[in-house]
């Protein structure tokens, strides 16, 4: 049999992705008729249809489902050869995907991208804001270098480097009662409602573990889909919250709303570095780990 090409592979794995010859092929920066006539090539190469035509749209057989998945590890494989080969030369050059998520990315960035540009200037970082369960799919398919966020138990198949532990905050309308409490205790949510993110934010599940622990409830008439969002209902008297705490720093308190901290032990949650097992950057990731630690030293 005939040595199939990487080329055609990614022809598969992008017909999977788009649905679509014409999307597929400006994803592979080729032609229609080049993509089509190229795949039909590989199902005469395998004696398999891979792929279904129709009038309208496109998708992939039984067969192609399950070669793509093992078409995308051998082009993952391809991908690390090729940054492996680059590290010989410099392993502190060339470019980090780096993903991170909505609550934490605005907030740590200008703390920590000046440090990292300064410590490798010859990396571009290219950084992606996506939620949890999307960036560890697109790392596990190597579409990403690097994660930075909350550590949850299903990140265990991959490795992970402690960053710090971000306190989480209570945020008030500047006239709620909570503000009297000068040793302010998650028991004292108890019976009070909270305020949330939508489903799909891992820090709705850690925020609201922590409040239903003590006895709160979550206010189920709104879901907010940013912190921002969150912030300007509560500014509004419309309820409480808990913040990350990197998310209140820099901003007013004068805005009808108070950040009030919590006694210990504090609701908090683990910022870690992630990466696929045998990752072959290591170098850039130790120092990585080591610049993003120092960055935020003496801040959370």
């Amino acid at each position: 049999m005939t040595m199939i090409k990487l080329r055609d592979l990614e022809y598969l794995d992008a017909i999977e992705q788009h649905r679509h010859f014409g999307k597929a092929a400006t994803a592979c920066f080729v032609s229609q008729p080049t993509l089509s006539g190229q795949l039909m090539k590989l199902e005469e190469q395998l004696g398999l249809q891979l792929v279904e035509r129709h009038r309208h749209n496109v998708m992939l057989t039984p067969a192609g489902e399950k070669l793509v998945v093992d078409a995308r590890k051998v082009l993952n494989a391809a991908q690390d050869f090729e940054r492996q080969a680059k590290n010989l030369l410099d392993p502190f050059a060339g470019d980090i995907h780096m993903g991170l998520i909505p609550t934490l990315a605005p907030y740590l960035l200008p703390h920590v991208m000046a440090p990292l540009t300064k410590e490798l200037p010859n990396i571009q970082f290219l950084l992606h804001e996506n939620q949890t369960k999307i960036l560890l799919q697109k790392l596990d398919e190597g579409k990403l270098d690097v994660l930075v966020l909350p550590y949850l138990e299903e990140m265990n198949k991959f490795e992970c480097y402690d960053l710090f532990d971000e306190p989480l905050v209570l945020a008030t309308p500047e006239n709620h009662p909570l503000n009297n409490e000068t040793n302010l205790s998650l028991h004292h949510l108890h019976e009070h409602n909270i305020l949330t993110l939508e489903d799909g934010h891992c820090l709705k599940d850690q925020a609201m573990g922590y409040c239903f622990s003590a006895g709160a409830k979550e206010d189920a008439s709104f879901q907010a889909t940013s912190l921002e969002t969150l912030r300007h209902m509560v500014a509004n008297g419309a309820g409480i919250t808990l913040l990350p705490a990197l998310a209140t720093m820099g901003v007013s308190t004068s805005n009808n709303i108070a950040y009030l901290p919590f006694s210990e032990p504090q609701p908090t949650r683990k910022i870690s570095l992630v990466i696929r097992p045998n990752y072959s950057r290591m170098q850039c990731v130790r120092k990585i780990v080591a610049t993003i630690r120092q960055a935020v030293k003496g801040i959370v």
